[in-house]
Protein backbone atom coordinates (compact mmCIF):
# COMPACT_ATOMS: atom_id res chain seq x y z
CA UNK A 1 0.00 0.00 0.00
CA UNK A 2 0.92 3.44 -0.52
CA UNK A 3 2.45 6.15 2.25
CA UNK A 4 1.34 9.61 1.77
CA UNK A 5 4.01 11.63 0.99
CA UNK A 6 4.56 15.42 -0.35
CA UNK A 7 6.63 16.72 -2.52
CA UNK A 8 10.67 17.76 -1.82
CA UNK A 9 11.48 20.87 -2.41
CA UNK A 10 14.70 22.77 -3.69
CA UNK A 11 15.04 26.01 -2.88
CA UNK A 12 16.12 28.84 -5.86
CA UNK A 13 19.16 29.46 -4.64
CA UNK A 14 20.33 25.90 -4.83
CA UNK A 15 18.53 25.52 -8.56
CA UNK A 16 20.90 27.67 -9.43
CA UNK A 17 23.76 27.15 -7.86
CA UNK A 18 24.39 22.86 -8.80
CA UNK A 19 25.49 22.81 -12.07
CA UNK A 20 23.34 19.39 -13.30
CA UNK A 21 24.28 17.70 -16.62
CA UNK A 22 21.03 15.93 -18.18
CA UNK A 23 22.04 13.11 -20.21
CA UNK A 24 19.69 11.13 -22.71
CA UNK A 25 20.15 9.62 -26.12
CA UNK A 26 17.35 12.15 -27.54
CA UNK A 27 18.03 15.24 -24.99
CA UNK A 28 18.77 17.52 -27.31
CA UNK A 29 15.77 16.13 -29.51
CA UNK A 30 13.02 18.83 -30.66
CA UNK A 31 10.38 16.82 -29.99
CA UNK A 32 8.25 13.91 -31.33
CA UNK A 33 8.57 10.25 -32.45
CA UNK A 34 11.94 8.58 -33.16
CA UNK A 35 12.18 6.44 -36.14
CA UNK A 36 14.02 3.64 -34.02
CA UNK A 37 12.98 4.37 -30.66
CA UNK A 38 9.57 5.70 -31.01
CA UNK A 39 8.08 7.32 -28.02
CA UNK A 40 11.58 7.22 -26.20
CA UNK A 41 12.68 10.27 -28.32
CA UNK A 42 9.17 12.12 -26.70
CA UNK A 43 10.08 10.49 -23.20
CA UNK A 44 13.52 12.45 -23.37
CA UNK A 45 12.10 15.63 -24.80
CA UNK A 46 9.35 15.71 -21.82
CA UNK A 47 11.77 15.02 -18.61
CA UNK A 48 13.93 17.81 -20.49
CA UNK A 49 11.09 20.23 -20.37
CA UNK A 50 10.18 19.52 -16.92
CA UNK A 51 13.76 20.15 -15.74
CA UNK A 52 13.75 23.73 -17.56
CA UNK A 53 10.45 24.57 -16.18
CA UNK A 54 11.99 23.40 -12.17
CA UNK A 55 14.70 27.11 -13.42
CA UNK A 56 17.34 24.19 -12.85
CA UNK A 57 20.87 25.01 -13.71
CA UNK A 58 21.01 23.09 -16.79
CA UNK A 59 23.30 21.27 -19.63
CA UNK A 60 22.68 18.57 -21.87
CA UNK A 61 24.25 15.89 -23.52
CA UNK A 62 23.51 12.75 -26.11
CA UNK A 63 26.95 10.81 -25.78
CA UNK A 64 29.27 9.30 -23.57
CA UNK A 65 32.22 11.12 -24.34
CA UNK A 66 31.15 14.43 -22.59
CA UNK A 67 32.68 12.60 -19.38
CA UNK A 68 35.34 10.93 -20.62
CA UNK A 69 37.32 14.44 -18.69
CA UNK A 70 35.69 16.02 -15.66
CA UNK A 71 32.83 17.78 -17.02
CA UNK A 72 32.44 21.37 -15.48
CA UNK A 73 29.36 20.13 -13.08
CA UNK A 74 28.17 19.15 -9.91
CA UNK A 75 25.56 16.31 -10.48
CA UNK A 76 24.43 13.98 -13.63
CA UNK A 77 21.00 13.14 -14.21
CA UNK A 78 21.33 10.15 -16.19
CA UNK A 79 19.08 8.30 -18.50
CA UNK A 80 21.19 7.60 -21.60
CA UNK A 81 20.84 3.92 -20.26
CA UNK A 82 20.61 1.85 -23.66
CA UNK A 83 23.88 3.01 -25.13
CA UNK A 84 23.65 0.06 -28.18
CA UNK A 85 26.27 -2.32 -26.25
CA UNK A 86 26.43 -4.92 -23.36
CA UNK A 87 25.92 -3.81 -20.05
CA UNK A 88 25.59 0.32 -21.14
CA UNK A 89 23.51 1.08 -18.32
CA UNK A 90 26.69 1.14 -15.72
CA UNK A 91 28.95 3.41 -17.88
CA UNK A 92 27.84 6.43 -16.94
CA UNK A 93 27.83 5.56 -12.80
CA UNK A 94 31.26 4.38 -13.42
CA UNK A 95 32.72 7.24 -15.19
CA UNK A 96 30.87 9.03 -12.73
CA UNK A 97 32.61 7.85 -9.80
CA UNK A 98 35.85 7.99 -11.43
CA UNK A 99 35.55 11.85 -11.51
CA UNK A 100 33.85 11.31 -8.03
CA UNK A 101 30.96 12.96 -9.40
CA UNK A 102 27.27 12.50 -7.96
CA UNK A 103 24.31 10.96 -10.31
CA UNK A 104 20.78 10.31 -9.73
CA UNK A 105 20.14 6.32 -9.52
CA UNK A 106 21.75 3.51 -8.11
CA UNK A 107 25.43 2.47 -7.92
CA UNK A 108 27.14 0.29 -11.00
CA UNK A 109 26.86 -2.89 -8.89
CA UNK A 110 23.11 -2.25 -8.11
CA UNK A 111 22.51 -1.03 -11.73
CA UNK A 112 24.11 -4.06 -12.80
CA UNK A 113 22.36 -6.46 -10.46
CA UNK A 114 18.98 -4.85 -11.36
CA UNK A 115 19.59 -5.27 -15.32
CA UNK A 116 20.76 -9.21 -14.45
CA UNK A 117 17.58 -10.21 -14.82
CA UNK A 118 18.88 -13.99 -13.58
CA UNK A 119 20.76 -12.21 -10.32
CA UNK A 120 18.13 -10.11 -9.00
CA UNK A 121 15.73 -13.40 -9.17
CA UNK A 122 18.77 -14.67 -6.65
CA UNK A 123 18.03 -11.51 -4.75
CA UNK A 124 14.08 -11.93 -4.87
CA UNK A 125 14.47 -15.40 -3.62
CA UNK A 126 17.42 -15.01 -0.88
CA UNK A 127 14.91 -11.82 0.20
CA UNK A 128 11.94 -14.44 0.92
CA UNK A 129 10.35 -13.14 -2.27
CA UNK A 130 7.99 -15.75 -4.09
CA UNK A 131 10.21 -16.60 -8.35
CA UNK A 132 9.33 -18.79 -10.30
CA UNK A 133 12.43 -21.07 -11.92
CA UNK A 134 14.19 -19.46 -14.92
CA UNK A 135 17.57 -20.56 -16.25
CA UNK A 136 20.01 -17.89 -17.44
CA UNK A 137 22.03 -19.44 -20.99
CA UNK A 138 25.09 -17.18 -20.82
CA UNK A 139 26.49 -16.59 -23.91
CA UNK A 140 29.46 -18.91 -24.98
CA UNK A 141 28.04 -21.59 -21.98
CA UNK A 142 26.51 -24.63 -23.27
CA UNK A 143 22.83 -24.41 -24.23
CA UNK A 144 21.58 -28.12 -22.29
CA UNK A 145 17.21 -29.61 -22.40
CA UNK A 146 19.02 -30.32 -18.73
CA UNK A 147 18.62 -26.58 -17.49
CA UNK A 148 15.85 -25.71 -19.17
CA UNK A 149 13.40 -25.16 -16.27
CA UNK A 150 9.78 -26.67 -15.62
CA UNK A 151 6.82 -25.20 -17.09
CA UNK A 152 3.93 -27.15 -16.39
CA UNK A 153 1.56 -25.59 -18.95
CA UNK A 154 4.50 -26.37 -21.98
CA UNK A 155 5.02 -22.43 -22.57
CA UNK A 156 8.16 -20.57 -22.37
CA UNK A 157 9.25 -16.70 -22.76
CA UNK A 158 12.90 -16.51 -23.57
CA UNK A 159 13.89 -12.77 -23.86
CA UNK A 160 17.64 -10.56 -23.48
CA UNK A 161 18.88 -11.11 -19.83
CA UNK A 162 19.61 -7.46 -19.78
CA UNK A 163 17.00 -6.29 -21.90
CA UNK A 164 13.99 -3.23 -21.57
CA UNK A 165 10.78 -2.45 -22.81
CA UNK A 166 10.25 -5.90 -23.88
CA UNK A 167 12.95 -5.68 -26.80
CA UNK A 168 13.96 -9.20 -28.39
CA UNK A 169 11.26 -11.40 -26.24
CA UNK A 170 9.59 -14.78 -27.79
CA UNK A 171 8.35 -17.88 -26.74
CA UNK A 172 8.26 -21.07 -27.54
CA UNK A 173 6.66 -24.62 -26.45
CA UNK A 174 9.18 -26.95 -27.00
CA UNK A 175 13.50 -27.25 -26.61
CA UNK A 176 14.06 -26.66 -30.15
CA UNK A 177 12.27 -23.49 -30.08
CA UNK A 178 13.33 -22.29 -27.38
CA UNK A 179 17.32 -23.36 -28.36
CA UNK A 180 16.42 -21.46 -31.53
CA UNK A 181 15.13 -18.20 -29.63
CA UNK A 182 18.13 -18.81 -27.49
CA UNK A 183 21.01 -18.74 -30.25
CA UNK A 184 19.30 -15.70 -32.06
CA UNK A 185 19.69 -13.68 -28.88
CA UNK A 186 23.26 -15.05 -27.84
CA UNK A 187 24.30 -14.05 -31.84
CA UNK A 188 23.09 -10.15 -31.06
CA UNK A 189 25.77 -10.44 -28.10
CA UNK A 190 23.62 -10.68 -25.27
CA UNK A 191 22.65 -13.64 -22.59
CA UNK A 192 19.04 -15.00 -22.51
CA UNK A 193 16.88 -15.66 -19.95
CA UNK A 194 14.54 -18.69 -19.86
CA UNK A 195 11.23 -19.04 -17.92
CA UNK A 196 8.13 -20.88 -18.00
CA UNK A 197 5.27 -18.99 -19.57
CA UNK A 198 3.34 -16.84 -16.14
CA UNK A 199 -0.26 -16.58 -17.02
CA UNK A 200 -2.15 -13.32 -14.81
CA UNK A 201 -1.25 -9.88 -14.90
CA UNK A 202 1.76 -7.21 -14.42
CA UNK A 203 1.30 -5.44 -10.87
CA UNK A 204 3.69 -2.64 -10.79
CA UNK A 205 5.38 -1.55 -8.00
CA UNK A 206 7.11 1.78 -8.18
CA UNK A 207 9.40 3.30 -5.29
CA UNK A 208 10.93 6.10 -4.26
CA UNK A 209 13.61 6.54 -1.82
CA UNK A 210 13.02 9.38 1.42
CA UNK A 211 15.44 10.39 3.70
CA UNK A 212 17.33 6.78 2.39
CA UNK A 213 13.79 5.03 2.86
CA UNK A 214 11.90 3.25 -0.14
CA UNK A 215 8.83 4.83 -0.11
CA UNK A 216 5.97 2.95 -2.05
CA UNK A 217 3.68 4.81 -4.38
CA UNK A 218 0.15 3.63 -5.21
CA UNK A 219 1.01 -0.02 -6.71
CA UNK A 220 -0.69 -0.28 -10.76
CA UNK A 221 -1.69 -2.70 -12.53
CA UNK A 222 -2.23 -2.98 -16.53
CA UNK A 223 -5.96 -4.86 -16.85
CA UNK A 224 -5.03 -6.94 -20.11
CA UNK A 225 -7.81 -7.92 -22.38
CA UNK A 226 -5.63 -11.00 -23.49
CA UNK A 227 -2.90 -12.15 -21.12
CA UNK A 228 -1.73 -14.83 -23.28
CA UNK A 229 -0.50 -12.29 -25.68
CA UNK A 230 3.21 -11.30 -25.80
CA UNK A 231 4.27 -7.35 -25.18
CA UNK A 232 6.27 -6.44 -28.30
CA UNK A 233 9.05 -3.80 -27.68
CA UNK A 234 7.40 -2.36 -30.64
CA UNK A 235 4.13 -2.23 -29.44
CA UNK A 236 5.28 -0.40 -25.80
CA UNK A 237 7.12 2.26 -28.17
CA UNK A 238 3.92 2.95 -29.84
CA UNK A 239 5.75 1.65 -33.25
CA UNK A 240 3.33 -0.55 -34.46
CA UNK A 241 -0.43 -0.37 -34.16
CA UNK A 242 -1.18 -1.96 -30.77
CA UNK A 243 -4.87 -3.52 -31.03
CA UNK A 244 -5.14 -4.92 -27.64
CA UNK A 245 -6.85 -3.01 -24.77
CA UNK A 246 -5.02 -2.44 -21.44
CA UNK A 247 -5.95 -0.17 -18.88
CA UNK A 248 -3.03 1.00 -16.14
CA UNK A 249 -5.53 1.16 -13.26
CA UNK A 250 -4.34 1.38 -9.19
CA UNK A 251 -4.08 -1.89 -8.14
CA UNK A 252 -5.65 -2.24 -4.43
CA UNK A 253 -6.93 -5.63 -4.34
CA UNK A 254 -8.23 -6.46 -0.40
CA UNK A 255 -5.96 -9.48 -0.67
CA UNK A 256 -3.06 -9.15 -2.46
CA UNK A 257 -2.10 -5.69 -2.96
CA UNK A 258 -0.72 -6.05 0.82
CA UNK A 259 1.09 -9.13 0.16
CA UNK A 260 2.43 -7.83 -3.07
CA UNK A 261 3.55 -4.57 -1.24
CA UNK A 262 4.98 -6.78 1.67
CA UNK A 263 7.25 -8.83 -1.09
CA UNK A 264 7.86 -5.17 -2.81
CA UNK A 265 9.13 -3.57 0.50
CA UNK A 266 11.71 -6.53 0.85
CA UNK A 267 13.65 -6.73 -2.30
CA UNK A 268 13.70 -2.78 -2.13
CA UNK A 269 15.26 -2.53 0.35
CA UNK A 270 18.08 -5.20 -0.90
CA UNK A 271 18.86 -2.04 -3.55
CA UNK A 272 18.94 0.96 -1.68
CA UNK A 273 20.41 3.78 -2.24
CA UNK A 274 18.59 3.49 -5.87
CA UNK A 275 16.90 6.73 -5.84
CA UNK A 276 13.38 4.95 -8.26
CA UNK A 277 12.87 2.30 -9.17
CA UNK A 278 9.48 -0.08 -10.19
CA UNK A 279 9.44 -3.69 -9.14
CA UNK A 280 7.12 -5.74 -11.45
CA UNK A 281 5.37 -8.96 -10.25
CA UNK A 282 3.26 -11.04 -12.25
CA UNK A 283 -0.60 -12.16 -10.38
CA UNK A 284 -3.16 -14.83 -11.06
CA UNK A 285 -5.92 -14.00 -10.15
CA UNK A 286 -7.37 -17.22 -10.66
CA UNK A 287 -4.60 -19.54 -8.35
CA UNK A 288 -3.53 -17.03 -6.41
CA UNK A 289 -0.02 -16.98 -7.65
CA UNK A 290 2.32 -14.12 -7.21
CA UNK A 291 5.68 -14.42 -8.72
CA UNK A 292 8.50 -11.54 -9.47
CA UNK A 293 9.36 -10.52 -12.93
CA UNK A 294 12.16 -7.72 -12.24
CA UNK A 295 13.19 -4.55 -11.00
CA UNK A 296 14.29 -1.56 -13.20
CA UNK A 297 16.47 1.24 -11.30
CA UNK A 298 16.33 4.22 -13.62
CA UNK A 299 13.10 2.96 -15.10
CA UNK A 300 10.75 5.08 -17.77
CA UNK A 301 9.76 8.40 -16.10
CA UNK A 302 7.85 9.69 -19.05
CA UNK A 303 4.36 10.84 -17.64
CA UNK A 304 3.19 8.43 -19.51
CA UNK A 305 4.52 5.59 -17.75
CA UNK A 306 4.15 3.47 -14.36
CA UNK A 307 6.64 5.51 -12.36
CA UNK A 308 4.97 8.91 -12.99
CA UNK A 309 1.59 7.54 -13.24
CA UNK A 310 1.81 6.25 -9.78
CA UNK A 311 3.06 9.79 -8.44
CA UNK A 312 0.32 11.56 -9.71
CA UNK A 313 -1.48 9.33 -7.69
CA UNK A 314 0.12 10.29 -4.77
CA UNK A 315 -0.77 14.25 -5.80
CA UNK A 316 2.87 15.00 -7.42
CA UNK A 317 2.90 16.59 -10.73
CA UNK A 318 5.56 15.42 -13.14
CA UNK A 319 7.78 17.83 -12.23
CA UNK A 320 7.02 17.44 -8.50
CA UNK A 321 8.45 13.82 -8.74
CA UNK A 322 11.82 15.01 -10.51
CA UNK A 323 12.56 17.91 -8.04
CA UNK A 324 11.67 15.23 -5.59
CA UNK A 325 14.24 12.43 -6.91
CA UNK A 326 16.94 15.36 -7.33
CA UNK A 327 16.16 17.08 -3.64
CA UNK A 328 16.52 13.38 -2.07
CA UNK A 329 20.14 12.61 -3.88
CA UNK A 330 21.54 15.74 -3.99
CA UNK A 331 20.63 15.60 0.09
CA UNK A 332 22.49 12.23 0.10
CA UNK A 333 25.13 13.50 -1.90
CA UNK A 334 26.19 16.30 0.44
CA UNK A 335 25.00 19.20 -2.47
CA UNK A 336 21.92 20.44 -0.59
CA UNK A 337 20.68 20.52 2.94
CA UNK A 338 16.91 19.60 3.56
Amino acid sequence: MSQNIAPLRISEQDKERVRLLFMAKHAKWGGGMHPEDGNHAIYHHEVRTSLEKLGLNLEFADSYDVLFTRPPVDFVFPLLNRGGFVNSEMLIPVLCNMHRLPYLGAMPFLRGLGDDKSVSKLVARNAGVPTADWFCYRRGAPVEEADLPASPAGRWVIKPNASSASWGISDAFDFAGVANAVADIHGQGHDALVEPYLDGYDVQCAFITIKDEPIALPMLWYEREDTQKLWTYYEKRDLVQNTEKAALKEFDHAEFAPRITEYARRFAREFLPFDYGRIEFRLDLATGDINFIEINLNCNLWSEKVMAKAAARAGFSHQDLLETLLAESWRRNGLIAL
